[in-house]
């Protein structure tokens, strides 16, 4: 059974995340604390040798995902569904320049955002980020090359910066 202290560690890591996945901070509380829930029910099920930062994300996105598929049947029934704009704390004074960068990423279609910041917030590799998101190792590389350009394009940095492929 895993200690609080196993999970505390990534409960940063994973708010970043879960923040990424909803765009939305009382929902990405919500999904950190049934995550964490989850993963204590079902520690006896982890793999051996699998990461603990990768099998939380992967927990999360599927979490994430029926979460959203309910939703969608639940409005489908119902109306028109919610606004998901991206909420961001009104600090304009201090960080004027971070918020119009959150605003590009947040705009990025959601392939794109989430391989973006598995890999240059969280610091997966490309193969954790495939096998958390269950998609070929090329289609990370893709999505990541195609989040980057689209960035450098709506802040006007025409000059690529290079990084070595992990």
């Amino acid at each position: 059974m895993p200690s609080r202290d196993t999970l505390g560690q990534e409960a940063d890591a994973m708010k970043r995340y879960a923040i990424t996945l909803t765009r939305n901070m009382d929902d990405a509380d919500d999904l950190v604390q049934d995550c964490m829930e989850r993963a204590l029910r079902k520690w006896t099920l982890r793999k051996a040798g699998v990461p603990l930062r990768g099998w939380l994300f992967t927990m999360m996105r599927n979490l994430h995902v029926d979460r959203w598929r309910r939703q969608k049947r639940q409005t489908a029934t119902q109306g028109d569904p919610e606004s998901t704009a991206p909420v961001l704390p009104p600090n304009q004074d201090d960080h004027v320049e971070l918020n119009k960068l959150l605003a590009h990423v947040m705009a990025l279609p959601d392939d794109q955002r989430i391989a973006l910041i598995l890999v240059s917030v969280e610091g997966f590799t490309y193969g954790e980020t495939a096998k958390t998101l269950g998609v070929p190792e090329g289609t990370v590389l893709s999505r990541v090359s195609r989040a980057r350009a689209a960035l450098r394009a709506a802040t006007g940095d025409a000059a690529p910066k290079l990084r070595s492929v992990k």
